[in-house]
């Protein structure tokens, strides 16, 4: 089978890493218990609870969207609500499945630019209303990184935390590249969840060079009472568990998580610094993790695809180019060498005009 060249319109057109490939097929050497009573999925659950430093109670779930909506469900009843950027996945990319596995607990949305949550939003809609006629707030979520690829800094986290203590709210993370935000900031990962006051992490997989597979992490053990029962409900308990939780044991063991998201944010700082100097082109936001958004005339994309690039324009309002585990720095470079040449030619065909 042959395949096309590289491209960088999602981390998930990526393949599997070597490492998470191998302990997949590790695990395929004969029989093992199911639905999660085997010794991989110990074994992943403890890897998660030595790279935290905490007793965590962790699950496992086939993707992101299952994670985020059935957390959620968790810590809300039906008459709560879920305040959340404007941006955020579970508002605009997840089909009204917190919603839905919630039994109705509304998402209270706060504008922003740049995809971040801040205390003083929070509050805002926080305390807009405290009447019986309105959905209590119970929960924040934030996803880190945000969907326009900017990282929640150690402070800005507790200080979303500290918010939220003192409004009686609990905080949720949407960490699908999460991994990326703890290369950008060089922290320990309990420095942005538990000791920074989250209390429930999804911490993605998909994205970062596993074929399926996210993992909830409850700090606040007793937030997880009965979970296990809700992934039952939702068709999240795999009968041959061994399956989603042995990547992870390749993936934390060999610190393939980090080294993977190292490789992704690099590759996105370079072709931002290949381009930096493009007339009309210009990043829309700091280029943080593994994400670069591009602001540039109609034309100028119209002439990218025409030379075979694929990329979305509906998220964050400019192109998006999203590297993965596996990004070719070659490729990068072509990236960038076509971003130059498809502006020369625009520019050309507006002078021609």
């Amino acid at each position: 089978m042959t395949y096309e060249p590289q491209q960088f319109a999602s981390d998930n057109y990526a393949g599997i890493c070597p490492e998470a490939w191998a302990a997949m097929e590790a695990a395929n050497g004969g029989h093992a218990p199911a639905y999660g009573n085997d010794d991989w999925t110990q074994r992943a659950a403890d890897a998660f609870r030595t790279l935290f430093e905490s007793p965590c109670e962790v699950f496992f779930a086939f993707n992101g969207t299952a994670a985020n909506s059935l957390a959620l469900a968790s810590l809300c009843q039906s008459y709560h609500s879920v305040i959340c950027s404007s941006s955020a996945h579970v508002e605009t990319d997840e089909c009204g499945a917190p919603e839905f596995f919630s039994n109705g607990s509304k998402l209270l949305v706060a504008s922003s630019v740049d995809g971040k949550l801040t205390p003083d939003a929070i509050r805002a809609l926080a305390t807009s209303r405290s009447d019986i006629h309105f959905p209590k707030p119970r929960v924040v979520t934030i996803t880190q990184p945000t969907e326009t690829g900017q990282v929640y800094t150690v402070d800005e986290i507790r200080a979303i935390a500290s918010a939220c203590r003192g409004l009686g709210l609990k905080l949720h993370m949407d960490g699908a590249r999460f991994a990326q935000a703890c290369a950008y900031l060089g922290c320990e990962p309990a420095d942005i969840t538990w000791r920074a006051g989250v209390d429930v992490l999804c911490f993605g997989g998909t994205k970062n060079g596993m074929a399926v597979g996210e993992a909830i992490l409850f700090f606040d053990r007793a937030l997880a009472e009965d979970f296990d029962y809700r992934c039952k409900q939702a068709g999240q308990l795999a009968s041959k568990m061994r399956f989603l939780a042995a990547p992870w044991v390749g993936m934390l063991e060999s610190g393939a998580w980090l080294r993977n998201a190292e490789h992704a944010n690099r590759c996105a700082t370079r072709l931002a610094a290949a381009i930096a100097d493009v007339a009309e082109v210009e990043p829309m936001f700091p280029v943080e993790a593994n994400a670069i958004f591009l602001r540039a005339p109609d034309p100028l994309l119209d002439e990218l695809r025409t030379r075979g690039w694929r990329f979305y324009t509906f998220i964050g309002g400019g192109a998006r180019f999203m590297f993965a585990w596996d990004a070719e720095v070659a490729r990068v470079d072509v990236l960038a060498k076509d971003i130059r040449a498809a502006a020369m030619a625009t520019a050309r065909t507006v002078q021609a005009a």
